[in-house]
């Protein structure tokens, strides 16, 4: 049966505008400020927003190999929860995804499980060993991108040698910049929190000195390039002094780097991830790259563990948190609701600007896939972890009073998350 929502404020060609859509076989039939059909399932959205579904560019789902983190089912029912269709998965994973017989491991779990679009990367390197490169090749027809994700490539010349590949292949590489030399056994931000509470740190340079390199070598190649969860300043200018330059690169930054500080942190495993929360300054520095388009899209880089592997404190907890079901209600509640950025560019961020990069059709508009959220924006809660779908709990978000909840989500025309 056909869908119709009525009523709801529409983001459509970059603004806002009270419309009814219609839904049918997948795809929007019909965008109009009044549709009367009578045959078709009538949601009322008046006093909701209605937008395209968000991409999220970087999620770990953790199937195959670590399901007790959690799983392609429980991570695309958080994602569906925090208003996303499309969701791309990193492939730190076991098996990784470096063959075609491995992807097809992921890929068959993907289509039995997934209640949203779930698109798998592949690995640059054979098992992430930095050494020998994927069988590209094979993989380039079923994966959305390459990367190694959660690790950078550390010799320069595998990294030349799989961006050439990728240029031919037509692929974008999606880098995890980290110099391993300059980590030095830290595991937060080399800065005032670390010296205070004597943590080792981790510092800046050890993101931007391989964003510098590989900005190097994507002149020498062509490659599209696109860099995963910047955190520092110095990774912003190198970024926008790139984009002046020519080079086709765009980046990401997470929901935590944009709102959280390093004086912000607590002795708690929730506040541990990879890159860390750095500085004011370099708060600062990311939301003037959102403001001046240098920064392309935001990705949570949802990275779910056990209750026990974020249970040791800050030394010694696993890297990563989780970020899906909270990334819309954060950056709205704090950029756009304290004008920072507007509703349209946190829009154009969380959907149309990593559908474009990636290939995707995007926006709400007639023959698109109806891949669609439904947002009441007056609403007011607190973040609460217990209500999460996701297995992992672990955020630094827990307890926040937040504006913005995901009331519907539509994937290919589906109903996969409601709540009116």
């Amino acid at each position: 049966m056909a869908i119709l929502l009525s009523g709801g404020t529409v983001f459509i060609d970059n603004k806002f505008k009270k419309s009814d859509i219609l839904v049918d076989n997948g795809s929007v039939v019909s965008v109009k400020p009044s549709i009367d059909v009578s045959e078709s399932e009538i949601f009322d959205c008046a006093g909701k927003y209605i937008f395209p579904g968000f991409v999220d560019v970087h999620v770990h789902f953790r199937e195959p190999g670590f399901s007790y983190k959690e799983t392609i089912k429980t991570g695309s029912l958080a994602a569906a929860h925090g208003g996303y269709t499309s969701v791309f998965t990193m492939p730190n994973l076991n098996p990784c995804p470096d063959s075609a017989e491995n992807l097809k491991i992921q890929t068959d779990i993907i289509k039995n499980d997934a209640v949203i679009n779930v698109y798998p990367y592949g690995t640059v390197t054979k098992g992430e060993n930095g050494i020998e490169l994927s069988d590209m090749n094979d993989l380039a027809d079923g994966v959305i991108a390459f990367s190694d994700d959660g690790r950078g490539v550390q010799n320069g010349e595998i990294m030349l040698e799989a961006m050439k590949k990728a240029k031919k292949l037509g692929k974008i590489i999606a880098a995890h910049c980290e110099v391993n030399d300059l980590l030095r056994g830290g595991y937060i931000h080399d800065g005032a929190y670390a010296k205070a509470h004597n943590h080792r740190g981790i510092c800046s340079e050890s993101e931007w000195k391989q964003i510098e390199r590989d900005i190097e070598l994507c002149k020498q190649t062509g490659v599209s390039y696109h860099v995963c969860h910047i955190s520092a300043k110095e990774s912003v200018e190198l970024i926008r002094k790139a984009k002046k330059d020519g080079v086709d690169i765009t980046c990401e930054t997470a929901p935590h780097y944009l709102t959280l500080n390093d004086s912000m942190l607590r002795e708690d495993g929730r506040f541990k991830m990879n890159p860390p929360v750095r500085s004011e300054e370099d708060r600062l520095a990311l939301t003037e790259g959102l403001k001046d388009g240098t920064i392309d899209m935001t990705a949570t880089d949802h990275a779910p563990h056990s209750e026990e592997e974020k249970s040791r404190g800050l030394e010694k907890s696993l890297m990563g948190v989780t970020g899906i079901e909270t990334a819309f209600p954060v950056l709205y509640t704090e950029l756009v609701r304290k004008n920072v950025i507007g509703l349209e560019r946190l829009i154009e961020l969380m959907s149309i600007s990593p559908s474009e990069r990636f290939g995707l059709k995007s926006g709400i508009k007639q023959g698109n896939p109806a891949d669609l959220c439904v947002f009441d924006l007056e609403r007011e809660y607190e973040i609460n972890p217990a209500d999460f779908y996701s297995k992992g709990k672990a955020t630094p978000f827990k307890g926040k009073r937040v504006y913005g909840r995901c009331v519907m989500t539509i994937c290919g025309g589906r109903v996969v998350y409601k709540e009116i």
